[in-house]
């Protein structure tokens, strides 16, 4: 087969792919707040959420971000975001990792605390976009109860949109979402006795 022959039939392949496409992006007629998750074990969730947020906030988008679990150690997104105090109500209400705190009581605590905060955000129609940073995380260690989150995030504004990260999604949060991403762990630098570098994991 020629060049010009490979070319002619890669052209009419991608016009074959286009009008697929297109016809399906024509019939995406609806207009909604979204729920999306972002679970799995795998390195990225809480990257992909953020990254959300920067894209929202470059549609002059209104975002709500509460992190739960993260709060023992700084991050670089809380740095950054919190430079856009008009844009962005920015909360931290947990207190480390579970594994670091070894306090029941307190973890719960400090959960139910956070989600007064989440409510108020989901009431707020003057928010666009929620992230709720490793809430599947509380949810599966049951700190709050999963139904009454999934009953007031249904009760938030139509076009209000709801990210929510962390690895151990439990089913109902799964079956609730519009959008659900599971994160693979293929390979990891940490197994390789490499600690957590800024820019990346911090």
């Amino acid at each position: 087969m020629s060049d010009t022959e490979k070319s002619e039939r890669h052209k009419k392949r991608m016009q074959r792919h286009k009008s697929v496409v297109d016809e399906k992006i024509q019939k995406a007629e609806k207009d909604k707040g979204l729920l999306l998750v972002i679970t799995g074990n795998g390195k990225g969730k809480s990257s992909s959420g953020f990254g959300m947020v920067a894209r929202a906030l470059g549609h002059n988008m209104k975002v709500g971000v509460v992190q739960f679990i993260k709060g023992a150690f700084s991050t670089g997104e809380e740095s950054f975001f919190r430079r856009f105090p008009e844009e962005v109500s920015y909360h931290v209400v947990g207190d480390g990792f579970t594994w670091e705190t070894q306090n029941l009581e307190q973890d719960i605590a400090s959960a139910e605390k956070g989600w007064e905060v989440c409510k108020a955000m989901l009431n707020d129609p003057d928010i666009d976009v929620v992230l709720l940073d490793e809430l599947n995380i509380v949810l599966k260690m049951k700190y709050l109860n999963a139904e009454t989150v999934l009953n007031d995030i249904a009760q938030r504004p139509d076009m209000q949109h709801v990210i929510i990260t962390g690895r151990g999604a439990p089913d109902s949060v799964i079956e609730a979402a519009d959008t659900v991403s599971r994160i693979e762990d293929v390979k990891h630098a940490f197994r390789a006795g490499i600690k957590a570098q800024k820019g990346i994991e911090l």
